[in-house]
């Protein structure tokens, strides 16, 4: 009997420690369990509306911007040194402009207008890397100054207006739901920027985090930025250019946002709480080491979906606007949990994965 206990014991800690150690496994569990709770109020009646698959995929259509923002955290996250981007809200916005003059307006090819945009977002991804990295500004003092500056230009660049011209209008179609080929008829349709924009982004990320010199670079820096310098590695280049690349990501998602509203708002990416904090909390529940040198796309993309799909529940959970206020103690909540998992795996056992 205390042999059985004792394995009882033993599988029981094995469990804890996998679930611990590997997010992924984690994530998976907690989405599974979210979505079980869900369809379960839903069968008792308890929800204002079916939570059902055709809801779980319509809701997917805001998993694409916190998706590839989160991505963009991970990346600076990954930096070391306090790495984060508080601007990337700000940046959406402006580069959301951007875009709009140069489609809705100025005439542009879509190709050209969404080039234009994401350099855009390059570039002031630069400016938060050329802060931080060469005149070494703490990222959250840097990145928070220019998500003012970034903001204020959004705003005064149309007097306040936002840009709803016909081409831009018409960009809604790239937020419709459309059916898989062969087996879409026995699957919900998927928002066509799941395919366009963010499986993509996904791909681009983790080629460059785990099959380039310059992701295997941008792991060691966050580690150990000092031993990184003695080793003859360019610390400051590899930290300049994961702000780049996320605002890169930001301009990206400037699009996405756009074609969602159908106009280009001034304020798309900092109405509300903005879209930083969501990103940075998706980056830190995906097991992205607040510290630098830890974290996987996998887990971002995972962190993703179950904080749209319990967002979507809590929705459903209550009537009228009510929803969207507990939305908010969700996400902190999840932020505090996320936060709390770090330290309590990297002190038992020395990091996530």
């Amino acid at each position: 009997m205390t042999a059985v206990a004792a394995q009882k014991e033993g599988t029981g800690a094995r469990i804890l420690r996998v679930l611990l150690t590997q997010r992924i496994a984690l994530l998976a569990v907690l989405i599974v369990a979210v979505v079980v709770t869900f369809f379960i109020q839903d069968a008792g009646g308890y929800l204002t509306a079916s939570y059902d698959f055709d809801y779980m995929s319509a809701s997917l259509i805001s998993a694409v911007p916190l998706a590839m923002l989160g991505l963009a955290e991970l990346l600076v996250i990954l930096s070391g040194r306090g790495g984060i981007d508080l601007s990337v809200g700000a940046i959406v916005s402006l580069a959301g402009m951007v875009f709009g003059f140069a489609y809705g307006e100025w005439g542009w090819p879509l190709w050209a207008a969404i080039i234009l945009t994401a350099g855009f977002g390059a570039l002031c991804g630069a400016v938060n890397g050329f802060l931080v990295s060469y005149i070494g500004f703490p990222a959250l003092i840097a990145t928070l100054a220019t998500y003012y500056a970034f903001k204020s230009i959004a705003i005064v660049i149309n007097d306040q207006e936002p840009i709803s011209t016909a081409p831009i209008q018409k960009l809604f179609s790239i937020s419709k739901s459309v059916e898989l080929p062969l087996f879409g008829q026995y699957v919900p349709d998927i928002p066509l920027g799941i395919f366009t924009f963010l499986l993509p982004t996904v791909v681009a990320v983790w080629l460059l985090l785990a099959r380039t010199a310059y992701g295997r670079r941008l792991y060691a820096i966050g580690t150990n930025d000092v031993a990184a310098r003695w080793s003859g590695l360019p610390v400051r280049d590899t930290r300049f250019k994961a702000y780049v690349y996320a605002g890169l990501l930001a301009g990206l998602v400037a699009v996405v946002t756009v074609g969602q509203f159908a106009s280009a708002r001034p304020d798309a990416g900092v109405s509300g709480n903005g879209m930083a904090l969501p990103a940075i909390t998706i980056a830190v529940l995906g097991g992205v080491a607040i510290t630098g040198g830890i974290g996987r796309v996998a887990g971002v993309v995972l962190a993703t979906l179950l904080i749209v799909w319990l967002n979507a529940g809590i929705l459903l959970a209550f009537i009228g606007n009510e929803g969207s206020q507990y939305q908010l103690l969700a996400l902190g909540a999840v932020l505090v949990f996320a936060a709390l998992l770090n330290g309590l795996t990297n002190r038992r056992y020395g990091g996530t994965s």
